[in-house]
């Protein structure tokens, strides 16, 4: 259990998603209880019906980056380097204004450069050594996204990238705490970016997954500012909520899942807004435990996948009014368990 004391200050956020981009449109379909999945083409969904995505079709890259710059980088990439500089500009963070080593950058991903790595391994299989592409290669790793990112802004503190499962937004969150806890960073982006492809729905649909966990899935990234209070309130940064705990369990034992779930959702058993990311199957024993005035999937909405963790506690924020408590569980089917909580607003 991290409990931040002072709490971590969330002072921008930024998101691109089904809904279109920024924080708005996405928060907006979430109240009004709009959902933006569309039907997945028959073709791909490997014949059978019913099946819905959430991709990201009003994002254009070249709206946010020069359309040279935008062609070498995967779709993950162009997503991170759109939505931190969006949330960079929430936060009121200019380029160059803070040092750039104090400035880092967290990232969860689950398939993060798959459409580049799929395209360089289909050039080597048709061609052998000759037919792979050196343009393609850096982009082929989950990391990309953060790095491209960090290139382009200057981001020179820490630099991490996770995959773990549907928690993956939520490690690196908890990740950039601690940074800042430790003093390693002054200025933390956190979240979650992914890409979805044809290719993965036909991988999803083969194994049997688009009747499982893989259905609704969907793409974008997520982004928050983060920083130590004192630094947010130094700078005269508008604080939108405050991070003050993060609880997690690796795993709910057999025999002994309330223990895990007590310890998980220790000291925090209501709140007002509660928001859920990962399969619902997953995070229902979660829900039994809390009392909250509003629940609310962002998934049905908009789409999951394995990093949209950080655009669901974005929503989450952006919900609260000040004083009012929120908070997000995230779970994958065989673990981790995340438990975040967050303050609205901040206290004169």
């Amino acid at each position: 259990m991290d409990c931040f004391a002072p709490a971590i200050a969330i002072t921008g956020s930024a998101a691109i998603s089904a809904a279109g981009n920024g924080i708005k449109p996405a928060l907006e379909a979430l109240i009004s209880d709009t959902s933006c999945l569309k039907p997945i083409p028959e073709d791909l969904a490997a014949g059978t019906t019913g099946h819905c995505w959430g991709k990201a079709d009003q994002f254009k890259a070249t709206d946010f980056i020069p359309p040279l710059k935008a062609r070498k980088l995967d779709r993950a990439s162009q997503f991170a380097v759109a939505t931190v500089g969006l949330a960079l500009a929430d936060a009121g963070i200019v380029k160059g204004a803070f040092p750039s080593d104090r400035i880092g950058i967290a990232l969860g991903s689950g398939f993060g450069g798959i459409a580049n790595a799929s395209e360089f391994l289909s050039g080597y299989y048709q061609a052998g050594v000759s037919g792979l592409s050196p343009m393609l290669f850096p982009n082929t790793v989950a990391n990309a996204a953060a790095s491209n990112a960090s290139i382009e802004y200057g981001l020179q503190g820490p630099n991490i990238t996770f995959i773990q499962r549907f928690c993956s937004a939520e490690s690196a969150i908890l990740a950039a705490c601690r940074f800042l806890e430790e003093g390693r960073a002054d200025i933390m982006l956190a979240g979650g970016v992914d890409e979805l492809t044809p290719q993965m729905i036909r991988g999803f649909a083969v194994t049997g997954q688009l009747h499982r966990f893989a259905a609704g899935f969907g793409e974008g990234c997520g982004i928050l500012v983060l920083e130590r209070a004192e630094h947010a309130r130094k700078r005269g940064a508008a604080i939108a909520g405050q991070l003050t705990a993060i609880n997690t369990v690796g795993f709910l034992l057999p025999g002994a899942e309330q223990q895990g779930i007590n310890q998980l959702l220790q000291p925090l058993k209501s709140c007002n807004q509660l928001f859920f990311t990962g399969p619902e199957p997953a995070v229902q024993p979660l829900l039994g435990t809390v009392e909250a005035a509003t629940i609310r999937y962002p998934g049905r909405i908009i789409g999951s996948s394995l990093a949209m963790g950080g655009v669901a506690l974005g929503l989450l924020t952006a919900s609260l009014r000040p004083g009012e408590q929120g908070l997000q569980l995230a779970a994958s089917p065989e673990g981790p368990y995340y438990a975040i909580s967050v303050l609205g607003g901040y206290p004169a």
